[in-house]
């Protein structure tokens, strides 16, 4: 089965390839705003937008893997059994670390837009 909600590693790394896309689609945006438009501003304004849906898509991958992690119902951080429980655990655990990286990630990416006015 391609897709075993207790074994699959796509929601670890959804996060992480979320952060890869948003990468490329912000350098993308910028080089072909300076070279065919001749201004920053139509890109800036496209990374602005990219970078507020790809930390919303963040926010909801790394609150789902909060809730695969379920660290509240008994706050144990030792996920190192071989059972089916600790192996959900330490992939909600390493998704939602995923998610965080890939948040700050994301915001580092988009600074070059806050910061840089002019294509030059």
């Amino acid at each position: 089965m391609l897709w075993n909600r207790n074994r699959t590693l796509w929601p670890m790394i959804a996060a992480p390839i979320v952060w890869a896309v948003h990468f490329c689609l912000t350098y993308w945006l910028g080089a072909s705003s300076c070279a065919h438009l001749g201004s920053a501003t139509p890109a800036r304004i496209g990374i602005a937008i990219v970078t507020a849906i790809a930390l919303g898509l963040i926010v909801f991958l790394g609150w789902r893997a909060w809730l695969r992690w379920d660290y509240r119902s008994d706050q144990d951080y030792v996920h190192d059994g071989p059972t089916t429980e600790d192996r959900r655990n330490f992939l909600g655990h390493a998704g939602w670390l995923l998610a965080m990286v890939s948040a700050i990630g994301v915001i580092f990416v988009a600074l070059p837009a806050v910061f840089i006015r002019s294509c030059i």
